[in-house]
């Protein structure tokens, strides 16, 4: 026994019984034989957030393969397989000890590091109490018996099923080396033969197990990527500009637009969609009746407001759903977006469409809605971004489609000659007279650092769920943010929000793009935990998209510009 551990396990003993904040003693370093323990932080009573501890195995020790640490990619990998171990014993241990839960996408996370020094493994701990007082026996079983026991089971390679550890690492590699393939291929995503789409149920992120058509692609847009691994992967390609997707209820059309929008993250093996791979840059767009927008340009869409409101910088804090869905669509178009998926379903009709009777009983002068059809190509053609479409109550955009794409009870089929035949003669001919440019160039919007900064903030933002930040004493709400997958990207998003109200009041001209490309810069070179104002333990934070940190800045009802 080391005499750390005898010391820790003496502590623990003669504060047994005592107040709860005499766990603050416990702080600070210990040797507890396979690992060394790190308390960094002691939770105040039994009813605050748990204690932050870290459990470190020196890198020689814990023997993890260095050609699986070699790149970032083979190390978010190992931490992602690791943190699935530590949570899986934890989770059965049922004393208090927590790394998160990771979901079916293998997220770049501050649960398990891999530093210069060691395997670090970042764990929240309850510690035990009756009531206010101290369980000092049932504590010295946690630290000293339960958290070592952990360490030696998910930090040393010799007790890892090291074929499963490899062969998750390898999938990984693959999936984002086919994604890296898929702008030189001219394509916004790819489905794999045999993907498994449809899941258990509306709530749940598994896949279907009895039943599930295995996703096959047409002949016409199945496309070849060869791996690093040497695996051949052959699937439907989704090509860039405007697809459209077709089909009777149920049949599979939104399921099939919901694993586009969670592709842009890789999946573990036995997700049935860990195929499915999209560009990382890919944005889901909905309405979104009652947000806030901020001087935004929606002009393209919306103009000549009955009210005379100058729609080229608009601001509102009670949008539309036509008018939500119109700021959306610019934001992430102007934060980096290449390709939207829309879904008819949760999309506002008077934004996506107007047909030929309406058209004729409102004259155009008196609508200042222009559909989002007839904004569509121009989009693609003088922004450079794709849109992928779910539409299964009009034929209305087949005029301008490129590709149609019919689900048939899971299974797709390519529909575009058909389509364009029923399209006739409304469909664009090449020598058409080109329309006159609407998009302009993106128009910079520079916050005014306090406006991060809400009256009486005192504590750091923090996610609520998945959905929700508290900022202040209020709430911004992301539920409607679907690529969104997990709390602690919530989490990351949060923090990046404090880190942005400090770079915008050092440099308060920086603009929203320019400081939160700044801030990702600064994430690329140090990591997630650049995003925690501690030092040690960071909290579990996920790697969110920079689409993510734009959209909760833009949600933001206090945000102000200069």
């Amino acid at each position: 026994m080391t005499s750390d551990l005898y010391s820790l396990q003496q502590t623990l003993s003669s504060i047994d019984g005592r107040s709860y904040g005499s766990y603050k003693q416990l702080k600070g370093g210990y040797d507890l034989g396979p690992c060394r323990l790190e308390v960094d932080h002691v939770q105040v009573d039994p009813y605050a957030p748990p204690s932050l501890m870290r459990l470190i195995v020196d890198r020689a020790d814990a023997g993890l393969p260095e050609d699986l640490l070699s790149d970032h990619r083979g190390r978010v990998a190992t931490t992602d397989f690791l943190t699935r171990i530590i949570a899986s014993v934890a989770a059965r241990s049922e004393e208090g000890i927590s790394i998160g839960a990771p979901g079916q996408e293998v997220l770049e996370r501050t649960s398990v590091a891999v530093t210069e020094q060691g395997i670090e493994a970042r764990l929240f701990v309850q510690l035990p109490a009756s009531g206010r007082r101290i369980r000092g026996r049932q504590a010295a079983r946690l630290l000293t018996e339960d958290l070592p026991r952990i360490a030696e089971t998910a930090l040393f390679h010799e007790n890892l099923d090291a074929h499963a550890l490899r062969e998750h690492v390898t999938l990984h590699r693959d999936q984002e080396a086919l994604r890296d393939q898929l702008p030189e291929r001219g394509l916004v995503a790819f489905v794999g033969d045999g993907a498994i789409l449809p899941r258990r149920a509306g709530d749940s992120n598994l896949p279907l197990e009895e039943g599930a058509v295995p996703f096959e692609s047409p002949d016409s847009l199945r496309i070849r990527f060869d791996l690093p691994s040497g695996r051949s992967m052959t699937g439907m390609g989704v090509p860039e500009g405007i697809t459209v997707i077709v089909g009777g209820g149920y049949h599979g059309k939104s399921t099939l637009l919901r694993a586009l929008e969670r592709g842009v993250y890789p999946h573990r093996a036995g997700d049935g969609r860990d195929w499915v791979i999209t560009r990382a840059d890919v944005a889901a767009i909905r309405a979104e009746d009652g947000r806030a927008v901020t001087g935004v340009d929606i002009s393209p869409f919306i103009t000549g407001l009955p009210s005379g409101t100058d729609t080229r910088a608009f601001s509102t804090a009670n949008a539309s759903g036509s008018t939500s869905q119109a700021a959306s669509l610019v934001e992430a178009v102007d934060a980096g977006a290449s390709a939207l998926l829309i879904d008819e379903d949760t999309s506002a009709t008077n934004f996506m469409i107007r047909d030929e009777r309406m058209r004729a009983l409102i004259p155009a002068e008196r609508e200042p809605i222009t559909p989002f059809v007839d904004r569509i190509r121009p989009l693609h053609t003088e922004r450079g971004v794709s849109t992928v479409l779910v539409a299964g109550g009009s034929g209305a955009f087949f005029d301008i489609a490129d590709h149609v794409i019919a689900l048939d009870s899971y299974l797709p089929r390519d529909v575009t000659a058909q389509a364009q035949l029923l399209a006739g003669d409304s469909r664009a001919r090449p020598d058409d007279p080109a329309p006159s440019a609407v998009f302009g160039a993106p128009r910079p919007r520079v916050p005014a650092g306090e406006a991060l900064r809400p009256p009486g903030k005192r504590k750091p933002a923090a996610a609520k769920g998945r959905g929700t930040i508290r900022l202040g004493t209020e709430h911004l709400d992301l539920a409607a943010v679907s690529q969104l997958v997990d709390a602690a990207q919530t989490q990351s998003v949060a923090r990046a929000l404090d880190r942005l109200a400090e770079l915008l009041t050092d440099q308060p001209t920086l603009s929203l793009q320019e400081a939160v490309q700044l801030l990702l810069d600064r994430i690329d070179a140090g990591g997630l935990e650049t995003l925690s104002p501690h030092r040690g333990h960071p909290g579990h934070l996920a790697r969110p998209r920079g689409l993510e940190i734009h959209a909760a800045v833009n949600r933001w009802r206090r945000l102000r510009l200069r």
